[in-house]
């Protein structure tokens, strides 16, 4: 069995990937692995940031995603701006914090 086989990919990242009215990605299963395992390590290394964050600044859980997701959508991000959200609301999920009450997007440059 190959390593791509043997990695999970939640459906919430997986619609990342659908279009509206498609049953299938449009992209390769290997293109949404790599994009997955990006996403889901950047959302692991963001959880003591965001801890550190809150504790320093003395800021709500929403503040520090909200200035999380601001950092992820800026310029030259290296995810995608739904990516983005995707990672923001993982890294929710792992520190026990409710999500982002609205996910807005940053506005273009």
């Amino acid at each position: 069995m190959s390593e791509d086989n043997q990695i999970y990919i939640p459906d919430s990242f997986m619609a990342l990937f659908m279009s509206p009215g498609r049953y299938k990605p449009n992209a390769s299963h290997a293109d949404i692995s790599a994009r997955y395992e990006l996403c889901e390590d950047m959302a692991q290394m963001l959880t003591e940031t965001a801890q550190n964050m809150q504790f320093n600044l003395g800021v709500t859980e929403q503040d520090v995603l909200m200035q999380c997701l601001r950092g992820l959508q800026a310029g030259a991000s290296v995810v995608s701006v739904t990516e983005a959200q995707w990672v923001v609301h993982r890294l929710a999920e792992l520190l026990n914090w409710p999500p982002l009450d609205e996910a807005p997007q940053c506005p273009a440059p």
